[in-house]
């Protein structure tokens, strides 16, 4: 899902990136007022572990695979405020250390799979909650359709941003109907990750899943923030996102995802202009001057992992702070 550069306008590129900082910006202070100290581990481990999951393409049809985007389940374990910035602390990292998604594109590959995924998602979760029992079981299938259908809001994005500024000259119905259907496919992947993490965080924590705790679910009420408990589910979490970077990445489909198998299908992949930072050391998820492929992603999972922890646990920690400071004055 990611957009290289060309394949949108610069005019309406720039406004995509306006409408981006915006929405950082005041995610981060929202969450800021929020977020207690302790919750801000979580920010990072969720941030990292959607990138890992980002990196683990699964084949959806022959010549085509589709990866998890994770934004209606970041709304769902820490809120819809905090997973606007940590789906946008990914998107971020990807394009300016991995040469993933265009630097003109960053605003629009943030609105679409930052923004509308995160909101999306949350706003379907909580639709189908409303008519759902309240029970750990209404919150895994509620996360599963809130997924298939933040994959089918982000397409439905490209879409739109494709009728105003588009290049290359494919037909616009044309592209609306091949982005639905492919990734309405790619969709059901989500669903099915989702409602698995979920589960599983549930099975253990369901006082950290916010989404559980709105609704009161047993045992989901009283968080145990204590240092020890966030320090467990930390280096757990960690954990297991090392372990599907040495073994799962390096396995992950190489097929075009679904953007790229529309834009080659509808012709207008010509229109990708290169990647101002691709030769970057990471470029393309691999490491300069290391031979094998599977060493190199491993080392990139590795590294990328460890900066989107950093950079969206930091973030979270000065939007806490300066809040802090501001209600002390």
């Amino acid at each position: 899902m990611h957009i290289p550069d060309g394949f949108i306008n610069g005019a309406t590129s720039l406004g995509a990136g306006v409408v981006a900082i915006s929405s950082l910006g005041a995610s981060l202070r929202r969450a800021g007022k929020v977020l207690q100290d302790r919750q801000v581990p979580l920010a990072g481990l969720i941030a990292a572990f959607i990138f890992v999951l980002q990196m683990l393409n699964f084949p959806v049809v022959a010549g085509m695979s589709g990866h998890l985007l994770g934004g209606a389940l970041a709304a769902i374990l820490i809120g819809p405020w905090l997973g606007i910035v940590v789906m946008s602390v990914v998107v971020i990292v990807q394009a300016l250390l991995f040469a993933d998604g265009g630097i003109s594109a960053l605003g629009l590959n943030i609105i679409n799979m930052s923004l509308l995924t995160v909101v999306g998602g949350w706003a379907v979760f909580r639709l189908v909650m409303a008519v759902l029992p309240k029970a750990v079981g209404s919150v895994l299938l509620a996360g599963a359709i809130a997924g298939w259908a933040s994959v089918l809001g982000s397409s439905f994005g490209f879409v739109a941003e494709y009728a105003v500024g588009g290049e290359g000259g494919a037909s616009l119905p044309a592209v609306l109907a091949a982005m639905s259907g492919t990734h309405a496919l790619i969709g059901i992947g989500e669903a099915l990750i989702t409602a698995g993490i979920l589960g599983s965080v549930m099975a253990v924590r369901p006082d950290l899943v916010h989404g559980a705790r709105l609704y009161g679910l047993r045992h989901a009420t009283d968080a145990s923030l204590s240092r020890r408990a966030v320090t467990g589910l930390v280096v757990g979490g960690i954990a297991v996102a090392v372990l599907l970077v040495a073994v799962v990445a390096p396995r992950a489909s190489s097929d075009p995802d679904g953007l790229e198998r529309v834009a080659s299908d509808q012709g207008f992949s010509e229109s990708a202009d290169d990647h101002a930072l691709e030769d970057l050391p990471l470029s393309g998820y691999g490491v300069a001057g290391v031979e094998d492929d599977q060493t190199g992603t491993i080392v990139a999972g590795l590294v990328g992992l460890g900066v989107t922890f950093a950079l969206a646990a930091g973030l979270v920690h000065i939007a806490r702070r300066r809040r802090h400071t501001v209600d002390t004055l």
